[in-house]
């Protein structure tokens, strides 16, 4: 039977993968596609992914709760390599947020910043979706 605390760590993951999905994949699209102009989609984007770093980062603490709560069954679902995969997605956000988007919204190098932050969406995106993965896989009998 799956606990409450491993669902509502399996739920965090899936809201995290789900709208870092939907983010990078349908809505900022969309919003190139159909705003006038470029500056128009990309300030909007900005506000929005600002607002996935947060709640990537809310989503994380949310499962490292929810692990640490249950020490005995965590070890046995959550190995420390896991962990590692969380707290780098967590820090991947980080990056996003206080490193990577001031320099894009300053214009600095944008093309090299866009191309450090997309990278640093996709690695999020991965660490989230194996970890969603892992956690809900089926023990072997």
């Amino acid at each position: 039977m799956v606990r409450m605390k491993n669902r509502l760590a399996v739920m965090a993951l899936a809201l995290w993968w789900g709208s870092l999905s939907a983010l990078g994949g349908y809505v900022v699209p969309m919003l190139f596609a159909n705003l006038p102009t470029p500056a128009m989609a990309g300030n909007l984007a900005g506000k929005l992914f600002s607002a996935q770093s947060w709640l990537s980062l809310a989503c994380g603490g949310v499962v490292l709760l929810a692990i640490g709560r249950n020490a005995d069954q965590a070890r046995a679902k959550w190995s420390y390599g896991a962990i590692g995969i969380l707290a780098f997605g967590m820090l991947a956000a980080l990056l996003i947020e206080f490193a990577i988007a001031p320099r894009i919204l300053a214009r600095d190098h944008l093309r090299l910043w866009h191309t450090v932050g997309s990278a640093l969406y996709v690695v999020q995106w991965l660490c989230a979706g194996l970890l969603l993965w892992r956690a809900t896989r089926h023990p072997a009998p």
